[in-house]
């Protein structure tokens, strides 16, 4: 048994990462504000994360042997994280994410397409941090996602006083409404309806993650000894095509495709640029991913049943 604390924790995989850690016979301890209790058997602390002071006072005396952060998006976040709970945990984890590698984001490495990319393309440790941008406005955030994560992985691998690693996520499907980015169900509701698809005219490959996968890959890592970053995604790159068609196939419909010019942004999946990821290194530790055609036809029809998202 370890004592565990997850900060968030409140909904999709983080919710079921907390159910599965506490089955799993870990001391859980959930950090959030307050709009969701965890289940029972759960430890809970209602604070606002943001509030460096507030969030040291209710840890007061508490230590943990590791801290898993879902709800980590900006160096300055981490920086706060990482003051408040020096000398209360030996292992930090935060959840990063794929955008991390995306080429429009950031002057990264090259990597060819049809090349899954590694963790070394982006190392935390030589990022610059740069706490003097507007983080705390809602709409730069929402512009430099990506960079918010890197910049907050960059502070946790300069802290020190814990052991410091990150799992970077793949998109995550499955759950139905669950998903609340309704990126799935966008699928199934246009291609059911018969409206059009919006891709790229050379439309390359992503990958993918069930939600209940990550939160097992989650488990894994919080409990595991390594360090640095570890990407999250199940076997089988898929382009939107693909994803489309499997739709399709469980629909019994013909999907319809138009391409957008060069720069115009089209449907969620497809991606004019190469960044899918290799999860080489997390099976490497130990960790067996599924194959997405596993479990993507269950994820659609799950999402049959979800109305789409308006974004």
């Amino acid at each position: 048994m370890q004592k565990i604390c997850v900060i968030g924790g409140s909904r999709y995989f983080g919710k079921l990462l907390v159910e599965r850690l506490r089955a799993a016979g870990h001391q859980v301890t959930v950090i959030n504000r307050g709009s969701t209790p965890p289940p029972a058997g759960v430890d809970h602390l209602v604070v606002d994360r943001n509030d460096e002071a507030a969030l040291t006072a209710e840890l007061d005396d508490r230590a943990f042997d590791v801290v898993v952060d879902q709800v980590c998006y900006t160096p300055v976040q981490a920086a706060i994280a990482a003051r408040a709970f020096a000398g209360r945990t030996r292992r930090y984890l935060m959840t990063s994410t794929i955008e991390v590698y995306d080429p429009a984001t950031a002057a990264l490495p090259a990597v060819p397409a049809g090349t899954p990319v590694s963790e070394e393309s982006v190392d935390p440790a030589t990022w610059q941090v740069a706490m003097g941008l507007p983080w705390h406005d809602d709409a730069f955030l929402e512009a430099h996602y990506a960079e918010g994560k890197r910049q907050a992985e960059a502070v946790f691998a300069h802290a020190g006083g814990f052991a410091f690693a990150a799992v970077r996520s793949a998109h995550v499907l499955g759950g139905g409404a669950q998903e609340f980015t309704g990126r799935l169900a966008y699928y199934t509701e246009r291609i059911t309806q018969g409206e059009e698809i919006t891709v790229h005219a050379n439309a390359l490959p992503t990958v993918f993650i069930h939600y209940e996968e990550l939160a097992n890959l989650l488990l894994w890592a919080a409990t595991a000894d390594f360090t640095g970053a570890v990407n999250a995604c199940s076997d089988g790159p898929l382009d939107v095509h693909g994803l489309a068609e499997i739709v399709a196939t469980q629909v019994g419909q013909t999907p319809v495709y138009r391409t957008v010019p060069a720069g115009e942004k089209a449907s969620p999946f497809s991606f004019d640029r190469h960044y899918a990821t290799s999860n080489a290194r997390a099976k490497k530790l130990g960790f067996s991913f599924s194959r997405i055609t596993d479990w993507l036809p269950g994820a659609i029809a799950q999402a049959l049943t979800t109305e789409p998202s308006t974004t």
